[in-house]
């Protein structure tokens, strides 16, 4: 399968890629900071795959983000332009966050998956590019702990 480059912004948590989807001027690259901020604070490896631009790949039976080669190691900070960051080249993604519409307070389990070039995804949607906590919460609550029907 080749490669396909998508309008978002990636990043890795501990072992988790995180691929972040919005608007254009929506937050991608502020959430993106703020949740590697976030891990940091918490002892995590935390780190920039990708901003603006990520290219996503299906190795094996996982999507794998991977920077663009133009701007890696770039990050958009708003007033200050393009920042240099440290960064990975790659990571398996584990999560999709969307950056949109207000989230359900108690989503439908359909609301909490995507399908990516034929890997389907947890998928949590934030209203607001503060939400970096809820980020984090999702990474230590994943798996076999994330209750969906009450």
């Amino acid at each position: 399968m080749r490669d396909v480059r998508l309008h978002a912004t990636a990043v890795v948590v501990g072992e988790a890629g995180i691929l972040i989807r919005g608007a254009s001027g929506s937050g991608k690259s502020t959430l993106g900071r703020r949740i590697i901020e976030a891990g940091l604070r918490v002892g995590l490896f935390a780190r920039l795959i990708s901003d603006d631009q990520v290219i996503l790949r299906v190795s094996g039976a996982r999507l794998v983000a991977r920077a663009v080669p133009a701007v890696m190691g770039l990050v958009e900070v708003r007033a200050l332009g393009l920042v240099r960051v440290p960064h990975v080249s790659a990571a398996v993604v584990r999560l999709i966050v969307d950056i949109g519409a207000p989230a359900a307070r108690l989503p439908l389990e359909t609301e909490l998956k995507d399908t990516l070039l034929g890997i389907e995804l947890p998928r949590i949607t934030v209203n607001e590019f503060l939400d970096a906590e809820m980020v984090l919460w999702w990474l230590r609550c994943a798996d076999d702990a994330l209750v969906t029907d009450p």
